[in-house]
């Protein structure tokens, strides 16, 4: 089953391109067909990519990886923005800086800068500033905090690109492509789809149509950041379980040394005799052998005295 139905396509209007004298050839494989000067895209095609890409957002993330919402254009600012706070991922919405990718130790630097003004601004230092230079770096904040607002989260280049409108968007997925970071984008027909690694063909000036699509790449997101959620919960009980077995499977021969062995048998043996009780005979039993030893004795003088009496003769 797809991820979204034709009919919903249809319904935001997901099948409309632009005028047949703006299209671009590279396109002509996603084009259904013309009418009344506007080409209409095939929506068979825009399904089973967007199933492609759906499922390529949400093994991503599942993995660990991040995903950048990238839509500048007025149409897609707001959805982009709320989309991406709703599955926790980073957006630019604003404006696409040269070398956010490519130069991202100098971005991070900047978003550090950011965070540091807040901190001195939060615990009231800015109190004991002139109120120029007050001003200067209040201003300075409400710069940062509209371009790199909403990646100030990402603490690394990110695993994936999802872009609305290619024409808009070329620096973004330029800085990927020499990046090898993997592009999904929403192309129109007056765009250029080769730059693009996961291409989704659809209208990307309908609010309706943004909103449908950048929805579903959104619920991807979740379903992955889900799917690795159940993943940690699982791993930890699965070693658990094996530590267990494990340690019931060694015997003693197998985690100690031949030394420790020896002087474990050695003290068990000593143990062993000290609790052992000694037997003693019982009285009848030692008169018993007190009168043999008499009768032994006595048997000893009548040979000694029979050997005189021969001797005497």
């Amino acid at each position: 089953m797809s991820v979204i139905p034709m009919k919903s396509l249809l319904e935001s209007g997901v099948h409309f391109g632009h005028r047949t004298h703006k299209w671009h050839p590279a396109m002509k494989p996603y084009i259904f067909t013309e009418r009344n000067g506007i080409h209409i895209i095939d929506l068979q095609k825009t399904v089973k990519a967007l199933d492609q890409a759906y499922n390529v957002v949400r093994d991503t993330v599942a993995a660990g990886g991040t995903v950048l919402f990238v839509g500048t254009k007025r149409q897609a600012q707001e959805t982009i923005q709320m989309e991406a706070a709703r599955c926790g991922m980073p957006a630019v919405t604003t404006r696409w800086l040269g070398g956010m990718l490519t130069n991202w130790r100098t971005i991070r630097g900047r978003i550090n800068e950011l965070e540091r003004l807040e901190r001195m601004r939060d615990r009231g230092e800015f109190e004991r500033l002139p109120k120029k230079e007050v001003l200067a770096l209040t201003r300075q904040i409400e710069r940062l905090e509209n371009l790199l607002g909403g990646i100030r989260s990402m603490v690394r280049l990110p695993d994936l690109l999802f872009v609305v409108d290619v024409h808009r968007e070329e620096t973004a997925i330029h800085e990927a492509n020499l990046l090898n970071i993997p592009v999904i984008a929403l192309v129109d027909t007056n765009c250029d789809p080769r730059n693009v690694d996961y291409v989704i063909p659809s209208n990307d000036d309908a609010i309706r149509a943004i909103k449908l699509l950048v929805g579903k790449i959104a619920d991807a997101c979740l379903e992955g950041r889900a799917m690795r959620k159940e993943e940690e919960v699982i791993e930890p009980a699965a070693e658990v379980s094996m530590a267990l077995a494990e340690e019931a499977e060694l015997s003693d021969e197998e985690l100690l040394g031949e030394a420790t062995l020896a002087k474990l048998a050695s003290r068990t043996i000593l143990i062993k005799a000290e609790d052992e009780e000694l037997e003693f005979p019982e009285e009848e039993a030692v008169e018993e052998w007190e009168d043999s030893l008499d009768l032994d004795l006595g048997d000893e003088d009548l040979i000694e005295e029979e050997i005189d009496e021969e001797i005497e003769e």
